[in-house]
C-alpha cells in the first residue's frame, strides 16, 4: 500500500506542476493562423481531406466512426497526436487514415488546425466560460446494442482509483471530471463513449504507445474490460464544471 501511494503521489505532484504554457496563456496560439486551420478542418488541403469529414462538422467527434471529440482539446495534445501521426509514433487503427492526413500538412498546418479545434466550442460572457457539450448519449448506444458500463462505478475509479488494485485516480493527471491539464494532459471529459473506449483497450495491449512515460499503459494494464466501460460512461457524460461553481478555471480550459 505504501508503494501505491508513493506512486500516486508522485503522479499527482506531476500533474500538480504542469502549468499553462505561455504560448497559450492568453487563450491564443502563439503563431497560429486560425483561419488556415479552420479551412483545412473545413475543406481539407490538397490530397488531405476535410477534419469535419470524420469528426463532425463541429469537431464534436462520431461513436458510429469511431472518432474522437476534438472541440476544445488541449491544443499542445492535439499539435502532439497529429505530429506523432506525421512521423508514424502513433498509428491509426481506427480509420486507417490519420497517418498519411498528417503527412499531408505541413508542421505549420498542424500548429494551425490544432489551434483552431482547441478555440472551438469556447463562449466567453463576462468572466463565465460557456461550454458545448459533446459527450456520447450512452442510453442511445445501449438501446443501439453497444456495451455500456455503470457511471457511477466509473466516477468512483475517476476520482478516488482504487488503492487495493493499483490503479490511480484518473483526476490526478487529468483534473476534476477529466477536464484536462495544459500542457500534457489531454480533456476526456465529455470525450466520445467510443473511442475512450478503444483507446483504454489500445493502452492496455500496448497497441498504443505514444503517451507520455507510459503512464496511461501503466495504468490501463491495472483495468478489465468492466473497468473500462464503467469509467468511460462516466467520463462521457461528466460535467467540466464543479459542483457549487459553474466556473471553469483558466488553467483548465476544455
Amino acid at each position: 500500500m505504501r508503494t501505491y501511494l508513493k506512486k500516486l503521489g508522485a503522479v499527482s505532484v506531476i500533474a500538480m506542476s504542469v502549468v499553462v504554457s505561455p504560448a497559450v496563456a492568453s487563450g491564443k496560439v502563439t503563431g497560429a493562423d486560425y483561419a488556415n486551420g479552420k479551412t483545412i478542418f473545413e475543406q481539407g488541403k490538397g490530397d488531405t481531406p476535410a477534419c469535419n469529414s470524420c469528426h463532425g462538422a463541429t469537431g464534436l467527434g462520431d461513436d458510429n466512426m469511431g472518432t474522437p471529440r476534438l472541440a476544445g482539446q488541449i491544443y499542445q495534445f492535439l499539435a502532439k497526436q497529429l505530429d506523432d501521426y506525421a512521423n508514424d509514433r502513433r498509428m491509426d487503427t481506427t480509420m486507417y487514415v490519420m497517418n498519411a492526413n498528417a503527412k499531408g500538412l505541413t508542421p505549420q498546418d498542424r500548429k494551425d488546425v490544432a489551434a483552431y479545434l482547441n478555440s472551438v466550442g469556447r463562449v466567453f460572457s463576462g468572466e463565465q466560460l460557456q461550454v458545448a457539450s459533446g459527450g456520447s448519449d450512452v442510453d442511445a448506444l445501449k438501446e443501439n446494442g453497444v456495451e455500456v458500463g455503470v457511471a457511477y462505478l466509473g466516477k468512483e475509479l475517476v476520482n478516488f482509483g482504487s488503492v487495493e488494485r493499483g490503479i490511480p485516480a484518473c483526476l490526478s493527471c487529468h483534473s476534476h471530471n477529466g477536464r484536462g491539464v495544459e500542457p500534457m494532459y489531454p480533456r476526456i471529459g465529455e470525450q466520445k463513449f467510443v473511442y475512450l473506449v478503444s483507446q483504454l483497450k489500445k493502452f492496455r495491449d500496448g497497441s498504443r504507445t505514444n503517451d507520455p512515460m507510459k503512464q496511461m499503459r501503466i495504468v490501463a494494464k491495472q483495468l478489465s474490460d468492466e473497468d473500462i466501460l464503467n469509467v468511460a460512461t462516466y467520463l462521457t457524460q461528466a460535467p467540466a464544471t464543479t459542483m457549487g461553481n459553474t466556473r471553469i478555471p483558466v488553467e483548465h480550459l476544455p
